[in-house]
């Protein structure tokens, strides 16, 4: 430690001998206590210069804001009796290294106090001794500095020598550390504040995808740092690129700059924490890229509501979202500022230059005369009227850290000298360490009616007002900031007043995917959790939740939007369907010419052609036509327990009962003139009792079978929802039937169709006979185009199986093969003999006389009713 006081007392010695600002100066006031004060007055300067242009708003402003500050203390008889503060004000050039050398001024009455004796053993070159300067003050504590980067520089100094520190601008979170900064202070909240309020803006604007743009250094690398480290707690928010802009830009940095940002176009929404000039020069090749309008800005309080990183920019920064502490005007400085001349602030020595910067004239200088480009200054301008004037943002807190320290000194004093009016022994010198102890503890209401306090790491509470670029009918230049809300620990955004290019209401996007729409699902991005693929609920699928899609259940099907399930509709054939219209009018027709040909046979029953029909089987075959015809009814009717059982005993009952009959009637022709060839002796079972035993003998098979079906699986309606069950889910629909499957239905009817197989067999066996003897013609021809009809019946009820109309189409199709196939056995075997009975009664008479020749060659027929009606 005495090396390091020692390396510090050349600095400072060193310092004294060249002039510390190198020219700049300082501002003295002269007190019985001294504080510290370090203002930007300068800009960074270029090309190997230390300082640059002067700073009107951030460093004169702030640097006379310290000035009022001390005015109304030192006026103040119940703050501080009896003591005077003093000050020394420096000028950090806004640069961390060149602050440093201004700071060691603060230190040196601190390093000769302790450091006289290591002082007597340095000489100069040559063996001369140092020269010895003025005692300097004694620093009891330090307002500043602006910058995050400045300050730190500062404050590890200052540690070194218990000199307490406020900062009225430095919001770096690296400056919370009590471990390393553990003398500093600062009235403004720390970037961790602002960086939780920032988060909660985009939040509130429902962005997920941002970008970050720091300007190198501790302000700007530590807020992004707080951002993303805020915003990753938080979820919800990415960031797609962290850029950082070079403490010393190379021309085209900012070019390049806009290209990476452009490399996610999706991430409009940018987080800046810059100074002004980094902002500025962003803005610019904003506008140069043509890209005006496409970034969406949120800015640290180094933007806030600052106009000079936007001059002639507007159209740039229009929407921009920036953050301040909240601060307020206040009045007493403006009284104060404004009335500032060149005769009554002769203390400030900056304010000349000031002058003529701010009323764009020049003073007259001892050695010479004004050029003629410039005006000269008359020294009458006033501040407010010859000039615009608005009060710098910082000019409330720069008092209220000069105020701070002002109580913490007061209440060191009635601490330490009770009773005494000015300083007492115990204050002489003051102890850093009791005085930041005070500090720390200070509560009182700051100079915007505000609450003033510190928390353990010597941080302001958090409050920001948010503000919004917007342009003024529709003239970016002619707009303003807006106060759109406020941050103290919650966010306060008032939506309706924000404003925005194109749809002034509707928040721009800043997302890394779009929202995925209704009955979409997303498919994360490995390794990027605020980009996805949207994956449409495709099917019968709908969206259980953002991320997952599942089946409806079998009786449901998905909305239109596929967001829920919603009951499938129910279809059945109806009587009012157009598809039951054909079918149900050849039944009625059938039917009724079924009961007139059965009627007509009934009332004749004894005449020469019915009897030559076979009675008998002609009523059996009649009755299995009308049970085919009515089939279609109990097909078209409402399924339920008794209609099916219905259609599974009906369905194959009257094709079964007709073709059988059809089948022994064919035989028994083939049979008798087959016998005939061979013998006079008839074959057996030919009379109308067994021919009636073989039919219902036939027909048992299919009433046992069925009936043992019946027994086994009772008959029960259904709904079948697979059986429509269409890729489009629109046209999905659940079918109430019969629980009887396809095949099921063709089985009752296979042994139908069997029988009418074997039939045609045997009238194909039988197309010798003789046209006039029998039906064996006619009989042949039905099952010719019997045939037919179901071969056609076959591809087309099966083709349809996968039809949405499935259900009308098959429907149909078989119930009008059944009609035509019954129709065809009643027109060819029954209409005309209907039509001679009841037509040509006269044809309907025993013909007994025959041709011997023509029954000589002939095989005698037996004797039974139709036969000697055939004679």
């Amino acid at each position: 430690m005495g090396r390091l006081r020692v390396l510090l007392l050349w600095l400072a010695w060193w310092l004294s001998q060249e002039g510390i600002a190198r020219g700049a100066g300082s501002v003295r006031l002269a007190g019985g206590l001294t504080l510290g004060g370090l203002f930007p007055v300068h800009a960074r300067g270029a090309a190997g210069r230390a300082c640059g242009a002067l700073k009107k708003e951030q460093g004169v402003h702030r640097l006379e804001a310290m000035l009022y500050a001390l005015d109304r203390v030192n006026a103040d008889p119940e703050l501080l009796p009896g003591v005077r503060l003093g000050a020394r004000l420096l000028d950090t050039c806004s640069r961390d290294t060149y602050a440093l050398e201004q700071a060691l001024s603060f230190v040196q009455a601190l390093i000769r106090g302790r450091g006289d004796g290591d002082e007597a053993s340095v000489r100069c070159p040559g063996g001369v001794p140092p020269l010895r300067a003025a005692p300097p003050e004694r620093v009891v504590a330090v307002v500043g500095a602006s910058a995050s980067s400045v300050s730190i520089m500062v404050a590890n100094v200052l540690r070194l020598f218990a000199i307490p520190q406020i900062s009225y601008a430095s919001t770096a979170p690296e400056l919370s550390d009590s471990t390393r900064y553990d003398f500093f202070s600062r009235v403004v909240p720390p970037d961790s504040y602002q960086a939780q309020a920032m988060v909660d803006i985009v939040r509130a604007l429902g962005w997920n995808y941002v970008s970050t743009l720091a300007s190198e250094g501790n302000y700007g690398e530590s807020g992004v740092e707080a951002f993303v480290q805020i915003s990753r707690e938080a979820g919800g928010v990415c960031i797609a690129q962290s850029i950082k802009i070079p403490r010393e830009p190379k021309p085209g940095e900012f070019h390049k700059v806009i290209r990476r940002l452009m490399e996610t176009p999706n991430a409009r929404g940018i987080i800046i924490f810059a100074n002004e000039d980094d902002i500025r020069r962003v803005l610019e090749a904003t506008r140069q890229a043509n890209l005006t309008g496409h970034f969406l800005w949120v800015g640290s309080d180094s933007w806030g509501s600052k106009i000079s990183p936007i001059l002639n920019l507007e159209e740039e920064a229009v929407g921009a979202i920036t953050i301040l502490p909240k601060r307020a005007s206040i009045d007493g400085f403006d009284q104060y500022f404004m009335t500032r001349s060149l005769e009554n602030n002769r203390r400030n020595i900056w304010f000349a230059e000031f002058w003529e910067e701010n009323f764009n004239c020049k003073l007259t200088s001892s050695g010479g005369q004004s050029d003629d480009s410039t005006r000269k200054c008359t020294g009458e301008e006033r501040i407010g009227q010859d000039s615009t004037y608005e009060q710098e943002g910082k000019v409330q807190f720069v008092i209220d850290a000069v105020y701070a320290i002002a109580h913490a000194l007061h209440s060191m004093h009635q601490a330490l000298c009770p009773g005494h009016t000015g300083l007492c022994p115990a204050m002489e010198p003051t102890d850093g360490r009791t005085l930041l102890h005070h500090i720390r503890a200070v509560r009182f209401n700051g100079s915007a009616g505000t609450p003033v306090m510190f928390n353990e790491n010597g941080d302001a509470p958090g409050r920001y007002d948010i503000f919004q670029y917007q342009a003024t009918n529709g003239s970016a230049s002619s707009g303003g900031y807006q106060a759109v809300g406020q941050w103290a620990e919650a966010l306060r955004l008032d939506m309706e007043a924000l404003q925005w290019s194109g749809d002034p209401r509707e928040v721009p996007p800043s997302q890394c995917s779009l929202p995925c729409g209704p009955g979409e699902r997303k498919k994360m991005v490995k390794g990027v959790p605020c980009c996805w693929h949207c994956e449409a609920c495709d099917g019968y699928r709908f969206q259980v939740d953002e991320f997952t899609c599942e089946a409806c259940p079998g009786d449901m099907r998905p909305t239109p939007n596929h967001t829920g399930c919603r009951p499938t509709p129910v279809v059945r054939l109806t009587w009012s369907s157009p598809w039951a219209a054909l079918p149900l009018l050849l039944a009625v027709l059938g039917i009724m010419a079924t009961t007139t040909i059965m009627a007509t046979f009934m009332r004749h029953n004894d005449t020469p052609i019915v009897r030559a029909s076979g009675r008998e089987l002609s009523y059996v075959l009649l009755t299995g036509i009308f049970l085919i015809y009515a089939i279609t009814f109990l097909m078209v009717a409402e399924p339920c327990a008794a209609v099916c059982a219905s259609r599974r005993l009906l369905l194959g009952l009257g094709t079964t009962l007709s073709y059988s009959a059809l089948l022994t009637k064919t035989n028994r022709i083939y049979r008798i003139f087959e016998q005939g060839k061979r013998s006079v002796t008839p074959p057996p079972f030919i009379s109308p009792t067994s021919q009636l035993v073989i039919t219902f003998g036939l027909t048992s098979l299919q009433v046992v079978g069925v009936i043992a079906w019946l027994g086994a699986q009772p008959p029960h309606s259904v709904i079948d929802y697979e059986e429509q069950r269409t890729v489009d889910p629109e046209q999905a629909r659940g079918v109430l039937k019969c629980d009887m499957s396809d095949l099921s239905l063709i089985g009752c009817l296979g042994y139908s169709l069997l029988l009418m197989v074997t039939c045609t067999v045997y009238a194909i066996k039988a197309r010798g006979v003789p046209e006039t003897f029998n039906e064996a013609k006619p009989i042949g021809f039905t099952m010719y185009t019997t045939c037919i009809i179901w071969l056609a019946f076959v591809p087309i009820f099966f083709g349809t199986a996968q039809s949405a109309e499935k259900i009308y189409i098959q429907t149909t199709t078989l119930t009008v093969s059944l009609s035509l196939s019954a129709s065809v056995s009643l027109g060819m075997l029954y209409v005309p003999k209907t039509y001679v009975i009841l037509f040509h009664p006269e044809q309907n008479v025993q013909k007994r006389k025959r041709s011997l020749k023509k029954t000589s060659t002939m095989a005698a027929p037996p004797k039974s009713e139709d036969a000697e009606d055939a004679k």
